[in-house]
């Protein structure tokens, strides 16, 4: 016996038709003919009942089926998102316009800042818009669709597109410029550590470091520029290195060698000298020029260095005080000049400093700028040339002794040429020399004079030979002298030239 069974099922809108054909009165095998009509019974109940199942079934599939070849296939599965913005069950169309929507009058840009602070900018302040590539969605769309619209929980559905956003800049540059971390009253001031200044009685000490919240602002800027201009919603200031960090910790080995050094400045001594005189630099007082330490160095008050070396100098310098000077006449006049002790102010401020970085207690002289021969009364020492103006004679004295003298002729009082008075130092010498004056509008000059021996002492004065003089001494200087310098008759002066050395101390005086 067979029985033909069909059924409609109606799922969601969709109608599916299912046809059955029941052949269970034998499916066990063969029935006898004599079983009793209770036994048929109980097995067409059992028969029913599977088939009833497997119609059920098979409706399924068909319902499976029938979803599948009727899905939409022009909207995005659930699920999906394009750079964070959920476009589900949207048309290509209706994306793009969400989109532009959102970022036209939804759009914001969260900047997440030290400490869990945050600060947003809003697309409609900077006048925002956006744009995707072109085809971008429908890209998306098509994988979608060619991977079979997978979603839920275990889809990844979330995708990204180099947006290019647009904004006015201006406006865009006034709200990062009004960003609580660019400017706000809570900013910390990052600062590297260091080590403290001098405290009387107290050691020096390294101060920690400060890891504050500032930030590099044109860094800032462009993030937060790159962020808006790519379509980004969120940009995280500490990931993107924007805050200051410092470079130097407290433990840092090269800062605490410096905590080191500075605290050996307070058993230093500095000790200068000056013949038989001494200046004695104490540790307090290198100490209290000490203001602590930057970019690995000990840092002083140079103002206070700078006095300090002025001191010493108004105290031993020579060089353009008046001294009194014994000549070989046996008369004592006052000379100046720039012979003498000078010290190097700003160089022996800045060798000091040195020394105090160093650490190091010694004994040393300053820097000079001049020096004179000795630093007794009679700093010249007792080898010289000296000028006698008034007598117009020059001695050469070697070791205390008189050792060369000839008769002069100095520069020409008539016409205002007088050679000067002072205490000087020889230059150098040269052979062969033309002396020339100052040049002339038509280029040539107020004089040219050869001579065999130069030795100048005074800028453009020395002493030289002068072979065109007949005569040397006596008041000839007065009116037929010469332009500033000392004429010697040819043979002293080679004599002379054979006596002298750069250096020697020269003094002149009336």
């Amino acid at each position: 016996m067979c029985l033909t069974v069909f059924l409609t099922v109606s799922i969601m809108g969709v109608t599916i038709a299912v046809k059955m054909d029941f052949a269970g009165l034998n499916e066990a095998g063969a029935m006898e003919d004599t079983q009793n009509a209770c036994q048929e019974d109980e097995i067409m109940k059992k028969s029913w009942r599977r088939n009833v199942k497997r119609m059920v079934l098979a409706a399924g599939f068909a319902l499976a089926l029938s979803c599948t070849a009727y899905a939409d296939e022009t909207t995005f599965v659930a699920g999906t998102s394009v750079n964070g913005l959920g476009i589900s069950n949207m048309t290509v169309e209706q994306a793009t316009q969400h989109i532009a929507d959102f970022y036209a009058s939804d759009y914001k840009l969260t900047i997440k800042e030290k400490g869990g602070k945050t600060e947003v900018i809003s697309g409609p302040e900077i006048g925002y818009s956006v744009g995707l590539p072109e085809g971008c969605l429908q890209q998306i769309l098509d994988q979608q669709n060619a991977s079979g619209r997978i979603s839920g929980p275990d889809a990844d559905n979330k995708h990204r597109a180099d947006m290019t956003g647009s904004f006015d800049s201006a406006a865009l540059d006034a709200k990062i410029g009004s960003l609580n971390a660019i400017g706000g009253s809570s900013i910390v001031t990052t600062a590297d550590a260091y080590v403290s200044g001098y405290q009387e009685g107290q050691p020096f000490t390294i101060v920690p470091e400060v890891r504050g919240n500032n930030v590099d602002r044109e860094k800032t800027a462009q993030v937060i520029r790159d962020a808006a201009a790519r379509g980004e919603t969120e940009v995280d200031l500490e990931a993107a290195g924007c805050y200051y960090a410092p470079s130097v910790t407290k433990d840092d080995e090269t800062l605490k060698n410096l905590c080191d050094t500075m605290n050996r400045c307070r058993e230093m001594t500095v000790t200068y000298t000056f013949g038989g005189q001494s200046e004695v630099l104490d540790p307090a007082t290198i100490c209290s020029w000490i203001t602590g330490s930057a970019e690995g160095q000990i840092q002083l008050n140079m103002d206070q260095v700078n006095a300090y070396v002025q001191t010493l100098a108004s105290k031993y310098d020579t060089a353009g005080t008046a001294r009194t000077f014994h000549t070989a006449t046996g008369r004592d006049v006052s000379v100046t000049g720039p012979f003498g002790w000078k010290i190097d102010q700003a160089g022996e401020a800045q060798a000091l400093a040195d020394v105090i970085r160093a650490a190091q207690s010694q004994s040393r002289e300053p820097v000079y700028a001049s020096r004179a021969v000795d630093r007794s009364a009679a700093e010249w020492g007792s080898t010289y040339v000296e000028t006698d103006l008034t007598a117009q004679h020059v001695y050469m004295i070697k070791d205390g002794a008189v050792v060369w003298d000839a008769p002069c002729v100095t520069g020409n009082v008539s016409k205002n040429y007088t050679t000067p008075p002072g205490l000087y130092s020889l230059t150098y010498k040269q052979r062969d020399r033309i002396l020339r004056g100052q040049k002339k509008a038509d280029g040539k000059y107020e004089y040219e004079t050869p001579v065999s021996y130069w030795m100048p002492f005074n800028g453009g004065i020395g002493f030289h030979d002068a072979n065109w003089r007949s005569k040397f001494g006596g008041a000839i200087y007065q009116t037929s002298g010469s332009h500033g310098c000392v004429n010697l008759p040819p043979a002293k002066a080679a004599a002379l030239y054979d006596l002298v050395y750069a250096g020697i101390p020269v003094i002149c005086y009336n």
